[in-house]
């Protein structure tokens, strides 16, 4: 699976420029508003299959639940703290060839990330 391959979710902002350009940069997703939506950016994965949207933070939206797939964990947290994120969980293994971690974006959402190989 491609480095930023995710299925569709939305994810909650309370800043929707901060919060596109964080994700942009980290993971390489194409974002735009689709037409008459313009409050509801849209993000692409490399894949041109998995996909979601950026939602103004309320009551019915609070906090994704999701894991993205990335070629590498530890390249992908340093990008993390270089934008403004954190890390929540440093990477760890699940088995032998995989490992998983979690980080808090420039959002305060929490997200994972997953690394895995079929070797």
């Amino acid at each position: 699976m491609p480095h930023g391959d995710i299925t569709h979710i939305d994810i909650p902002v309370d800043d929707m420029e901060r919060a596109t350009g964080f994700y942009g940069a980290v993971f390489g997703w194409s974002i735009s508003a689709p037409p008459g939506f313009d409050d509801y950016p849209m993000w692409s994965a490399p894949n041109k299959i998995s996909g979601g949207g950026f939602g103004a933070r309320d009551e019915k939206l609070q906090q994704p639940r999701s894991y993205v797939e990335v070629d590498s964990i530890d390249d992908t947290l340093a990008r993390v703290v270089e934008l403004g994120g954190e890390v929540l969980v440093p990477k760890a293994q699940i088995s032998e060839t995989s490992w998983w971690a979690a980080f808090v974006d420039t959002e305060g959402n929490r997200m994972g990330l997953y690394e895995g190989h079929t070797d």
